[in-house]
């Protein structure tokens, strides 16, 4: 049956309406940005369809466009849409950060965060650069690794901080496995960034550990 037919309140585009995308599920989300489906499959069948192909929507963003278009009716013009979709969310969330502090804005920081780190498929170390009233001057990715670990050089985070004239800093990384419990190496490599940071007075706010559930602070889990 044709989601036109379905009751209003089961369509889409009128539950995010009455009730806000939030209350949508990952297919429901994917169905509008599909607009249509396929013969014999409604935009909800092909994108539940396509969300099992893939093994759920964090794998479906993070496909290369080659995996991508392989099929379900996913060509250059879907894959080109929903890189546009994505870019134009990481732009927003960094004009709010740039824009409000982010001791008001925790939880746009970590929203921030989850959007540019989580879909890698490789770790990667980046850090928030921030001004003296803890605005974001930059975001930026130092370090890229393995699927299993990145090389960090505390002189390289002094060095940027310098060059961006940061008064504090917040470090984030990504575990591509979507597990977000901080190893022992995670831990250490922020104290030794922490006392390097220190040496030239610029403060170490926290460091975020982005996987698959909400990031992880180690400032909270008592780390610094």
């Amino acid at each position: 049956m044709s989601i036109k037919h379905w009751p209003a309140s089961e369509r889409p585009r009128e539950k995010l309406i009455e009730q806000g995308a939030q209350a949508l599920s990952d297919a429901e989300l994917l169905a509008i940005f599909l607009r249509t489906g396929t013969q014999g499959m409604s935009a909800v069948e092909l994108a539940r369809t396509a969300l099992q192909h893939f093994g759920g929507l964090r794998a479906m963003l993070s496909a290369s466009r080659e995996e991508f278009c392989q099929g379900f009716g996913l060509g250059d013009a879907k894959y080109t849409q929903l890189q546009a979709v994505l870019e134009m969310s990481k732009r927003h969330l960094q004009e709010q950060l740039t824009r409000d502090t982010v001791f008001s804005s925790a939880e746009a920081v970590r929203t921030y965060l989850s959007t540019q780190l989580r879909h890698s498929q490789r770790e990667i170390f980046a850090v928030l650069f921030l001004d003296s009233q803890h605005r974001l001057i930059r975001y930026q990715e130092l370090f890229m690794g393995t699927i299993d670990s990145a090389a960090v050089y505390p002189r390289e985070v002094v060095k940027a901080a310098l060059t961006h004239n940061a008064a504090a800093v917040i470090l984030a990384h990504n575990h591509p496995s979507g597990v977000s419990e901080p190893s022992q190496a995670d831990i250490s490599i922020t104290e030794r960034i922490r006392k390097a940071l220190d040496l030239i007075d610029v403060r170490l706010l926290d460091h975020f550990i982005v996987g698959d559930a909400r990031p992880l602070s180690l400032a909270e889990r008592g780390h610094l």
